[in-house]
């Protein structure tokens, strides 16, 4: 407050291009004074014990920094803020892409592929291993309770936050980007399904459940079957009577008499005596 009151009222200057010059010089002047100065350093390894004081170091000072922060006052986000908000990041983002210089791609190589698949591996097993063992608590009606309101209230509030959306006309390029992608979508899921779920069966539990509506479907089955046969009993289906169905139909009418009386038995035992005739005709 004093420094504040002693400091007089200042006239601003515009910044030129030869104070922005300057500016650079001492910063550059600092940093290969401050080099020069740093003498030669000796590397350590890192031990069990390093590491232990450095993970104390930071609880410690996690700790001490929760208990120096004092009590805040929430303030609401005005409309006002909100649009200071977004310009502050349309602005870094213009800044940031201006200051981007050219980059040279670098094509993957098969060996980039492989250290790149070993980084995952080790990251995954180290995740794991750090993993330690969980309790399971079992799903109650309340927790379900909870579950189901926390979805109709997130669900409340995203609608609540939805602006106006403005409609866009369905274009012949549109319509056509969306079947090519209908038509990849298709075959894609064709591929995997293919792959993962044709030609394996799917085991469901025969449960007493599964099994009584298995019976009233069967016994619904029989009802139903039985009705349509009521209704249908005593009616006929009449059919065109040609030359090629009538000489069928007295094929078949010889044949069964034929089969009924016994013809075809005595044909056979005439045949075999004819047969033995002519034997005893050829030996005597």
């Amino acid at each position: 407050v004093l420094y504040k009151e002693s400091v007089g009222t200042g006239t601003p200057t515009p910044i030129t291009p030869e104070m922005e010059r300057v500016k650079r010089n001492q910063e550059i002047c600092s940093s290969v004074l401050y080099k020069e100065n740093v003498g030669k350093a000796t590397p350590t390894p890192v031990t069990p014990e390093i590491e232990r004081v450095k993970r104390n170091q930071e609880i410690i000072s996690s700790v001490l920094y929760k208990e120096n922060v004092g009590k805040v006052t929430p303030t609401p986000v005005t409309p006002e803020m909100e649009r200071v908000k977004r310009n502050q990041e349309i602005i870094s983002s213009v800044l940031y892409k201006e200051n981007l210089g050219r980059a040279t791609p670098t094509p993957i190589t098969p060996e980039m592929e492989r250290v790149k698949r070993n980084q995952e591996h080790i990251s995954s097993v180290v995740y794991k291993e750090g993993l330690g063992k969980a309790t399971p608590t079992p799903v109650t009606p309340e927790m379900e309770r909870v579950k189901r309101n926390q979805e109709h209230i997130s669900s409340v509030l995203y609608k609540e936050h939805l602006a106006k959306g403005t409609p866009t006309p369905m274009t012949p390029e549109m319509e056509r980007a969306k079947r090519n992608q209908e038509n990849i979508s298709s075959v894609l899921y064709s591929d995997s399904f293919r792959k993962q779920v044709q030609g394996k069966a799917a085991y469901v539990l025969d449960t007493p459940e599964m099994r009584r509506v298995r019976e009233t479907q069967k016994h619904i089955s029989t009802v139903k079957y039985h009705e349509d046969f009521e209704k249908s009993k005593g009616s006929f289906t009449p059919v065109v009577t040609d030359p090629i169905t009538e000489r069928v139909k007295k094929n078949m009418q010889d044949f069964s008499d034929i089969s009924y009386r016994g013809i075809q038995r005595r044909v056979v035992e005439m045949e075999r005596k004819r047969v033995d005739q002519d034997q005893e005709t050829l030996t005597g």
